[in-house]
């Protein structure tokens, strides 16, 4: 149930580097460094989307790090500035546990799952990053996490009832 979103030019996209890795190749000329730089793009209104890019140079490697995260755009739910449910997500060693909070709250969340919930515009938000600390498999567990949250409009559609019907049962 992943809810992928195309994009037009009219739409306003603010990135954010979450990371940067550098590696070393050690060649009979010498050592040669490449770069790759994760990214997260957002519209600050519940579109998201990240990307990965590696190149010789860091500015490349960020710019194709965006183009990559353009590429595969989600919709999530924000409900009056955070998440409509809690749920716990993995992907890979990180495990991540995003739970809703009061307006005020702020996001309390570490530095990778951070970038992804400014840049979807969740200003207020708990969550919790266990297992493994690595930025690549939390950022995609965070987006996993988020693309697997439904809002209540999706699922009184979904059973067919009405929205008073899936609060009081």
């Amino acid at each position: 149930m992943v809810n992928k979103v195309k994009i037009g030019s009219d739409v306003e996209l603010q990135d954010r580097l979450v990371a940067i890795n550098r590696t070393t190749k050690v060649t009979k000329g010498g050592r040669t460094f490449t770069f790759a730089a994760i990214v997260v793009v957002g519209n600050g209104e519940g579109v998201i989307g990240y990307g990965l890019g590696k190149a010789g140079e860091v500015t490349t490697a960020i710019a194709k790090g965006v183009e990559a995260a353009k590429k595969n755009l989600i919709k999530v739910p924000v409900y009056k500035g955070t998440v409509p449910h809690e749920v716990l997500a993995k992907f890979g060693g990180a495990r991540v546990l995003v739970m809703p909070a009061s307006a005020g709250t702020g996001v309390v969340a570490g530095g990778a799952m951070r970038a992804v919930f400014e840049s979807a515009g969740i200003t207020d938000v708990l969550a919790k990053s266990k297992g493994s600390s690595n930025p690549h498999n939390l950022v995609k567990a965070t987006i996993a996490a988020l693309s697997s949250m439904r809002d209540a409009r999706t699922v009184a559609a979904n059973r067919g009832v009405s929205m008073s019907k899936v609060f009081n049962g």
